[in-house]
């Protein structure tokens, strides 16, 4: 409780800035605690010990267990699907159709089949009956947020005659499930260690993609 009256003496600007670090380190430890010890496994003692912080830091900032994991489902699915979808530029008139759907899917698996994104999946999963917000979150900002992306960009692609997409979502959860499916059900299932190597994953992309545009494709 010290350490924590003593915050409120100095300056406004250093207070915020020495709360967000502290936020932070408590986001990062919860993290690290959630993912490895499970959501009813994990201990408040523990984080609090790991980010260097007392459990009343905790509580402040986040009020409960849920709030604080939902924190995490919430940042770590946002930063996944921003990195597949947030950098991937428009194809340039006259471009590689194929080629730059295939990198669209190759960076899909890359990101989506992280470990970290991986065990957290697997922990929500885990709870999704006691705790069904939990999954939703997950669902929301992960899956949702993506699919949405994906039928955005097909919808464009259509719009531009080199798709026929009558019914972009459609079409946007054929080519997910294409590309993903098989890795990522053996990644879910058989843990991290089984997630394939780029080499692998590279060759998922390109025969989901060589599939989807039999389908989709107008050539």
């Amino acid at each position: 409780m010290t350490k924590d009256v003593a915050l409120n003496t100095e300056p406004a600007d250093a207070s915020g800035g020495r709360t967000a670090k502290k936020r932070k380190a408590i986001l990062d430890a919860a993290t690290t605690v959630f993912l490895r010890d499970g959501y009813l496994g994990a201990g408040m003692d523990d984080i609090a010990l790991m980010a260097d912080v007392s459990k009343q830091t905790i509580y402040k900032q986040f009020t409960s267990k849920e709030t604080l994991f939902l924190e995490i489902v919430a940042g770590l699915t946002n930063a996944g699907s921003d990195a597949v979808h947030g950098v991937m530029p428009d194809l340039e008139p006259g471009g590689d159709l194929h080629a730059y759907l295939e990198d669209y899917a190759y960076r899909q698996l890359v990101i989506v089949l992280t470990p970290r994104l991986m065990q957290l999946r697997r922990v929500v999963i885990g709870e999704a009956t006691r705790f069904p917000e939990l999954g939703k979150a997950l669902y929301e900002s992960g899956p949702r947020r993506a699919m949405a992306a994906m039928a955005k960009m097909f919808r464009h692609l259509a719009e531009r005659g080199l798709l026929r997409a009558d019914d972009a979502a459609v079409a946007a959860s054929h080519f997910n499930w294409l590309v993903m499916s098989q890795p990522l059900n053996q990644a879910m299932l058989l843990g991290d260690a089984a997630i394939p190597k780029p080499t692998a994953l590279r060759r998922y992309a390109a025969d989901g993609v060589r599939v989807f545009l039999a389908a989709y494709g107008t050539r």
